[in-house]
């Protein structure tokens, strides 16, 4: 089934030259079917790379999405035109009053800032709190899987001292967890930020499970809460091949003398093309979150959704 977008929509372009199928919203509302409603808090600041990045793997799966974008009033972002902030994005007053399936926080280029300092963190916070009785089941990226656990159960983040940068082996750390099904025992995920959690500080909540990780530098990839359905991922599955080395290239460029990054390029060597490991872990991880945990359990009328965490 189609994933449906806004008309017009350029990231609809690159999803339909990958023979990702997707449907403009004249062509959707002449069907008669009840679509997933997903709302995306896009961050980051050029919002055309992460919605397609998002998109391709929201539309890989056999059911029908339907997609609202907003981005935060109290920060316009200054990478993104105000037009196509209006074409395409909404604001949280204009969706607060709505019911949604699921929501996908993203990553943000803050992380370097502490939460309270960070111009947006008062919406960031009420979006969150609001998701707790109008969205069945949320998903956390990056930053926002940081500001979600610091938000609802006050883990802190930590300096990594050196960027924590590259794709990472990763291991599961539970048996038979729907969100991980038909993920290999050993998997790999990319993984670029300068902050992170500490195990023992996720151990100490009882309603968090930490599903999988990495060793060090990388840590604990997957926590959730799943009684209440909430989801925080610290790394980036939904990378495009290149978006390491364009992070790399911009920082080499601006004389940062980056690292680079771990497992990425073949022999280590950043003239050659990098490798991708982590194309079927993305897939199955957004596919298994919308099915097990968005469409098996979500109520058809959204009206009725309950509390998270309810019965």
């Amino acid at each position: 089934m189609p994933i449906k977008l806004p008309n017009n929509l350029p990231a609809s372009q690159v999803l339909e030259q990958e023979n990702i199928f997707v449907m403009d919203a004249d062509r959707a509302y002449r069907q008669d079917i009840r679509s997933l409603h997903i709302l995306i808090l896009n961050l980051m600041p050029i919002k055309s790379v992460t919605e397609t990045q998002l998109l391709r793997l929201l539309g890989n799966t056999p059911l029908q999405v339907e997609v609202d974008f907003i981005y935060t009033e109290s920060y316009t972002p200054s990478h993104t035109s105000q037009d196509y902030l209006t074409e395409f994005y909404g604001t949280f007053a204009e969706v607060r009053h709505k019911k949604y399936d699921g929501m996908i926080i993203t990553g943000a280029p803050v992380e370097n800032f502490a939460f309270e300092e960070v111009a947006y963190w008062d919406e960031v916070a009420e979006i969150m709190e609001w998701s707790k009785s109008h969205v069945y089941s949320t998903f956390h990226i990056c930053w926002g899987a940081q500001a979600g656990l610091y938000y609802h159960y006050g883990i802190p983040k930590y300096d990594t001292g050196d960027k924590v940068f590259g794709v990472f082996e990763h291991h599961l750390c539970v048996d038979h967890e729907k969100l991980l099904r038909g993920f290999d025992d050993i998997f790999y995920v990319p993984h670029s930020r300068h902050t992170e959690e500490h195990k023992e500080d996720i151990l100490k909540v009882p309603e968090l499970t930490i599903l999988a990780e990495a060793e060090e530098p990388a840590g604990p990839y997957i926590i959730a809460n799943l009684k209440k359905r909430q989801f925080f991922i610290t790394g980036h599955a939904e990378y495009d091949p290149l978006t390491l080395k364009c992070e790399y290239d911009r920082d080499f460029a601006a004389g940062l003398n980056p690292n680079i990054p771990c497992n990425y390029y073949p022999d280590n060597d950043p003239t050659r093309t990098p490798v991708v490991r982590w194309r079927s872990v993305a897939h199955l991880l957004f596919a298994n979150w919308l099915n097990y945990y968005v469409y098996q359990g979500t109520p058809y009328e959204l009206d009725t959704l309950c509390q998270e965490g309810d019965d």
